[in-house]
């Protein structure tokens, strides 16, 4: 059987001479979803198999800084000595992850948060340390595990929901950011060595086409292609697919999230929306597919100290809050442009401080002895600065910010010499949105019906996320919602 590169219509069973692979689940993909799924299912007690494009398992999660959404009271946000709840973390992520989010899925994911931080690190041996990094950052700059990585502590959450931290990182000596060094690999390894211990089988440099259906349109195999040749998986009970988003797929993003076209993708080139175009050629229906996480490259340290204006000279935000907020606003809202405003004594306490990112530490690109200057230099409308650097000032001697809620402790006003860095551009990110599916990971067909078979998982699903984003979200959404797709498929 040979199958044409860009097809994704689903084979039917009959025109299956034979079968070269066979497992009770089989998963596409090794990411975190793919992982999870698979030691989920054979903890059940089904026999799996994982199909994973590349020559070894990780994909993006294993290059990732390895934040975990996770609270409610775990036993690491105990230790570290604060308190959260089920109903805070559902306020908070209702709040900051819509507009719009599956209620369903955010009730279970907060309900048994506690239980899945228990699976990764009793039953998978996933590593905390019960240390808190409370200093702005992507992530902690050391083996700390456990950080704020949402802005749930910052406006406009803050008051009026009790903040707790949950951004949950596996402990990894000698780590380094945004490689395979990264926390991320501290999730993965334990995951996979539990996957094996298992019995999970997987096979490598297998690329998933397309789904194969039987009769009654149910899902009971897939057709891959491994080492230039068409090979034929057929699944017992169940398929979850797990292969990730859609960021390298240039013609997906013309169609859904424009804006993240041509921008640097915080992802692998491995996603390329193929899991979510083979559901759609069954009638899976989709979710959230503008949404998108943007980073923003920038240090915290330092724009936390400063101040952030758009290409008017205006501030757009609170420079205290979660650095991907400040992505979302500057690439959806600003056009994209943004530049830090900041005095030299607060840029060189921004340097002093300890980053996980000190590549993100920009340097000025103007710099002038007064504020008026500096708004020429840069080009902007004579008086746009100089007015917003005027209010900010006047209410930061008196350690409040009207405008936007920035926290008394990073209120100082702008001095002299000031300088500004040119951060136009300067965001990327990855796609949010995919396949809808249930609270057990069944996909889900336009009429609302789950499509026999078939589970997902991960970013090529529509998970906790509708809008906003909190670092975490994506393996831990990837991680409990792919566990549940590997439960679900075992007893399918």
């Amino acid at each position: 059987m040979t199958i044409d590169s860009d097809d994704v219509r689903p084979v039917p069973e009959a025109g299956i001479e034979h079968w070269d692979f066979e497992a009770d689940v089989v998963v596409a993909g090794f990411g975190v979803a793919g992982a999870s799924a698979a030691v989920a299912a054979a903890q059940a007690g089904a026999d799996v198999l994982v199909l994973e494009r590349t020559g070894g398992w990780g994909g993006a999660a294993a290059m990732a800084g390895g934040f975990i959404y996770l609270g409610g009271g775990t036993p690491l946000q105990r230790a570290c000595g604060f308190e959260d709840t089920v109903d805070n973390m559902k306020a908070f992520m209702t709040a900051a992850l819509g507009p719009g989010v599956d209620e369903a899925k955010i009730a279970a994911y907060c309900e048994g948060s506690v239980a899945h931080y228990h699976w990764l690190a009793d039953e998978c041996g996933v590593p905390f340390k019960p240390e808190f990094w409370g200093e702005p950052g992507w992530e902690p700059p050391g083996d700390q595990g456990l950080q704020y990585s949402g802005g749930e502590n910052a406006a406009p959450f803050h008051e009026t929901i009790p903040p707790a931290p949950r951004g949950h990182v596996p402990q990894m000596q000698d780590k380094h950011a945004s490689s395979e060094k990264g926390g991320g690999y501290m999730l993965m390894k334990p995951l996979t060595d539990t996957a094996a211990a298992l019995g999970v089988r997987s096979e490598y440099d297998m690329r998933v086409r397309t789904l194969v259906t039987d009769e009654q349109g149910r899902v009971v195999g897939v057709v891959a292609k491994q080492y230039g040749k068409d090979v034929t998986v057929r699944a017992r009970r169940g398929v979850v697919l797990a292969t990730g988003s859609f960021a390298y797929n240039d013609t997906m993003l013309e169609s859904y999230a424009p804006k993240l076209k041509g921008r640097p993708a915080a992802s692998i080139e491995e996603h390329d929306g193929r899991a979510i175009r083979m559901a759609q050629a069954l009638g899976a229906d989709l979710a959230h597919m503008d949404a998108a996480e943007v980073a923003f490259f920038c240090d915290p340290q330092l724009f936390a100290r400063g101040i952030l204006v758009n290409g008017r000279g205006q501030r757009y935000i609170n420079e205290d809050t979660y650095p991907g907020r400040v992505g979302q606003a500057t690439l959806y809202e600003n056009e994209n442009q943004a530049f830090l405003i900041i005095d030299e004594a607060a840029y060189e306490e921004g340097l002093s401080r300890p980053t996980a990112t000190p590549q993100l530490r920009g340097k000025p690109k103007w710099v002038a002895e007064t504020v008026e200057e500096l708004e020429a230099e840069m080009g902007l409308a004579t008086g746009t600065l100089q007015s917003t650097v005027e209010v900010y000032n006047r209410n930061a001697e008196r350690g409040e910010d009207p405008l936007f809620g920035k926290k008394a402790q990073w209120l100082r006003p702008i001095g002299s010499p000031v300088a500004a860095i040119d951060l136009r551009g300067m965001t990327g990110g990855f796609t949010l949105g995919g396949l809808r599916t249930s609270v057990d990971s069944e996909v889900l067909h336009v009429s609302g019906d789950p499509v026999p078979g078939l589970f997902a998982a991960g970013r090529c699903t529509s998970g906790v996320c509708a809008g906003g984003y909190a670092s975490g979200a994506s393996l831990g959404d990837g991680s409990f919602f792919g566990r549940r797709a590997g439960q679900a498929a075992a007893k399918a």
